[in-house]
């Protein structure tokens, strides 16, 4: 699995970050997720900053 977080669309609010913060971070007022795949055992909660993010900027494939 791989996230991605678009920056158009993200307003800042770090919840993704502060959910897994192994796999998303702040780079000034806009997430970003790591480069390459997901680690197995944070799947669960990435999907979960996903389905969880206000304006739907992570996605995952």
């Amino acid at each position: 699995m791989k996230a991605s977080v678009d920056a158009d669309l993200c307003i800042g609010c770090e919840l993704c970050a502060g959910t897994v913060p192994d796999v998303f971070s702040m780079n000034g007022s806009v997430a970003e997720a790591i480069s390459g795949d997901v680690p197995a055992d944070l799947e669960e909660e990435v999907t979960g900053a996903c389905e969880e993010c206000p304006v739907e900027a992570i996605s995952v494939n």
